[in-house]
């Protein structure tokens, strides 16, 4: 069991009924519903805030590992994240409609790690680490290249093919890629009595149900054709359920939870991006994508993570049918705890067991690479040609599913923001601009400068809007340059839009991709840029223009709904 110094914004404040060697991480659980159902409880003498996180304390049956105090800094010793509370009702999701968000308090910012690309290396204690060269990586700029990349991997993908998105479009250009999967497939069992292709498709079960004509439809030909290998999930949140799931009509029951992950793998290549698999996506609403070659080790990862997912999913039949796996409790007709938990446990399985293969990995890597020194020292370079390059970039996995207990990504993104120091920029872009309270605090309370794309009157917050004719903006993500440099050296990619359902309501995954190398750098800062020059500085004045008024009703219902995008 390994230790590992906390990230000095999970050192928050207290909470009563708590061991006071735990209370540090409890604010970072601070949200509406689990603040309404501890409450309750501990009006009533049942629990304690530390429940959801099986800590020792006065009303808790169970035990964690607790933290220590180690020359002055704070240790957490354990192999697994927090895991939290599934206790909770299906009402508890208007909790957003009767109290405001619980405000946050950091601690006061200071340095993580050594200069440069490396002091992001902390992110390592919470998610595996992959390690590759930057030549693997590429930074892709329209729709139209993504799109085509889609096909081409399809067509030369051998052994697998995983797609996770929110939903598949209907129209031709859909079609087309379906197309694409049947003739690979059709290749494959040609080529062999046992074909070696395996097809996965994780969609959203209610946005992928919607309408006569939806994503099902469209996948259960190659189901028919390709029941051995093709296998389609619908995940459905299990905070839908009851009252709530037989009342709210189809469209508006996708505001209480989605599958939003959008990652695409074709044997060792892997598409991370924000886009979903629809023609707009396709043509002119802008995204971001980034190709990472060559890298099994994260495509395993990714196949694992989509897999976990699928598992606790609903199962696509060919006559349009759905059943749960053999085994598996039902996501909104079985019981919530029960469900919550084994997803919880799935998912931290692909995560944990991922981090310890790449700990041992960099272990044998280091001893070996020390071997290999001492050899070349005895003999010369002669041997340098067949030494494998040591990486200049990282890879971080960051998953959120708040909804299982899980929130990786929350965690890495309030401490990016925190720890951003004096003179350094972070360029924030997002498509749904609705920052949660929390998100809005520690940037507005931090010593960097931000750039985001939309307006605010801070000083040291620009933010700015997406102006492209007859285009839509659907990019998020995140850019850091460090103080006195012109390149970015962290960017973040993937679903997540920094809104209060990203990190409450939703399933989502990014990475945080960390370089050295300067040319990916500049890849990053000039995808940056693209994206900028398409937008202009908002200011006040902005919202005094006819077409920008505000009707009052709306912003009478504003505050009762924002939650729930």
């Amino acid at each position: 069991m390994s230790c590992f110094p906390l990230p000095p914004l999970l050192v928050r404040g207290r909470s009563r009924g708590c061991s006071d060697l735990f209370c540090p991480l409890l604010c970072m659980f601070s949200i509406p519903d689990l603040v309404l159902m501890n409450l309750l409880e501990v009006w009533e003498g049942r629990s304690c805030y530390c429940e959801p996180f099986r800590c020792i304390g006065p009303a808790c049956g169970s035990s964690f590992t607790s933290l220590e105090a180690v020359c002055g800094k704070q240790r957490l010793c354990h192999t697994e994240l927090p895991h939290l509370s599934f206790h909770r009702s299906s009402w508890l999701l208007l909790a957003p409609l009767l109290t405001p968000p619980v405000p946050v308090v950091t601690a006061p910012p200071c340095s993580l790690c050594p200069e440069g690309a490396h002091r992001f290396q902390w992110i390592r204690n919470l998610v595996p680490e992959f390690g590759i060269s930057s030549s693997h990586v590429k930074v892709l700029s329209s729709p139209a290249e993504f799109y085509e990349l889609l096909k081409v991997q399809i067509k030369t993908a051998k052994q697998r093919v995983v797609m996770a998105s929110l939903y598949l479009g209907t129209g031709l250009l859909e079609q087309e890629l379906v197309d694409c999967l049947e003739e690979t497939l059709e290749k494959s069992l040609q080529a062999k009595e046992s074909p070696d292709l395996r097809v996965s498709i994780l969609l959203d079960y209610t946005r992928g149900s919607r309408g006569r004509k939806n994503s099902r439809t469209m996948l259960i030909p190659l189901l028919q054709r390709f029941p051995e290998q093709v296998r389609v999930s619908l995940f459905h949140t299990p905070n839908l359920r009851g009252l709530l799931k037989l009342l709210i009509p189809e469209r508006f029951n996708e505001t209480i939870g989605l599958q939003h992950i959008k990652v695409y793998l074709f044997d060792d290549n892997v598409i991370l991006s924000g886009a979903n698999l629809s023609d707009l996506y396709f043509t002119n609403r802008q995204d971001r994508y980034v190709l990472l070659q060559d890298s099994p080790e994260i495509a395993d990862f990714f196949t694992e993570l989509v897999d976990a997912i699928g598992d606790v999913s609903l199962q696509l039949q060919q006559d349009d049918t759905v059943q749960m796996m053999e085994g598996m409790v039902h996501p909104y007709q079985g019981d919530k705890v029960a469900y919550c938990e084994i997803a919880n446990r799935r998912v931290m399985e692909v995560i944990n067991s991922a981090r310890t293969r790449q700990e041992l990995l960099h272990a044998k890597t280091f001893h070996s690479s020390q071997q290999s020194s001492s050899l070349l020292s005895q003999q010369g370079s002669q041997a340098s040609g067949g030494l494998k390059p040591e990486p200049d970039t990282w890879i971080y996995p960051l998953i959120q599913m708040k909804p299982f207990g899980i929130q990786i990504d929350e965690m890495v993104t309030e401490t990016l923001l925190t720890e951003a120091e004096r003179d350094a920029r972070i360029y924030l872009t997002t498509g749904y601009f609705n920052l949660t309270q929390a998100y809005m605090d520690l940037i507005l309370g931090t010593r960097a400068e931000y750039r985001i794309l939309l307006a605010s009157p801070e000083e040291r917050v620009q933010l700015q809007e997406y102006s492209r004719a007859g285009w839509t903006f659907h990019a998020k993500g995140l850019w850091l340059y460090l103080a006195g440099s012109n390149l970015p050296c962290l960017t973040l990619i993937g679903s997540p839009n920094f809104g209060y359902r990203s990190v409450h309501r939703d399933l989502e995954a990014q990475v945080a991709i960390v370089t050295e190398n300067k040319a990916l750098q500049q890849q990053l800062h000039q995808e940056q840029e693209q994206l900028y020059l398409c937008s202009g500085v908002v200011s006040s004045s902005t919202f005094e223009q006819p077409n920008r008024y505000v009707k009052l009703w709306v912003k009478l219902v504003t505050p009762l709904i924002k939650n729930f995008f």
